[in-house]
């Protein structure tokens, strides 16, 4: 399967983000996933790269043209689509997508998910959203956003689509109740 991650690019964030990455993508190379994502060479986002390819695990990148220009982009990606701007990125990665997952990350990673989200529950699109909570930094958004379903602010299928675990072990079992449907 194709897999979008969503994703930080930032080097200086806490170790055991970093942990988890690398785990997370040692099992996606491990079940023969393809990682698709935004194409930098830094944070999650780079290390997540470097795994796939030692393993010789598929990998797309998809980077703003800009990026290119400040040298952002992964150098060891062979297969990387240029886009002229954030918004076509983002829309390519959910379009490349068979299912999004969303690690830890900053703005930018908020941004991809609940575009992910909106144009899910809008139905512009069918694929699956999980978000990888380590360490509860997404439970402040998990909580709003089951209190935002109680009171009715979703649509009748309500969460829907969209699973919160909390290790990459349970993301893969997710993966695998998707590929079964």
């Amino acid at each position: 399967m194709n897999v979008t991650v969503f994703c930080a690019s930032s080097d200086t964030i806490p170790r055991h983000y970093i942990i988890e990455a690398q785990e997370m993508a040692g099992l996606l190379s491990e079940y023969g996933h393809t990682l698709v994502y935004g194409g930098g060479s830094t944070g999650i986002m780079g290390i997540m790269a470097d795994i796939m390819l030692a393993n010789r695990a598929k990998v797309k990148g998809v980077i703003p043209r800009f990026m290119v220009e400040v040298e952002w982009q992964h150098k060891r990606v062979s297969d990387m689509e240029l886009t002229e701007t954030m918004e076509e990125r983002k829309q390519r990665l959910i379009e490349l997508a068979d299912v999004i997952l969303v690690l830890p990350g900053g703005v930018g990673t908020l941004d991809e998910m609940f575009m992910a989200i909106c144009n899910y529950k809008l139905k512009l699109h069918n694929k699956e959203i999980i978000i990888l909570n380590t360490e509860g930094i997404y439970t402040p958004i998990q909580e709003l956003l089951l209190r935002m379903d109680e009171e009715h602010f979703l649509s009748p299928s309500g969460l829907q689509g969209i699973s919160f675990v909390k290790t990459p072990a349970e993301v893969i079992e997710v993966i695998k109740q998707i590929r079964r449907k």
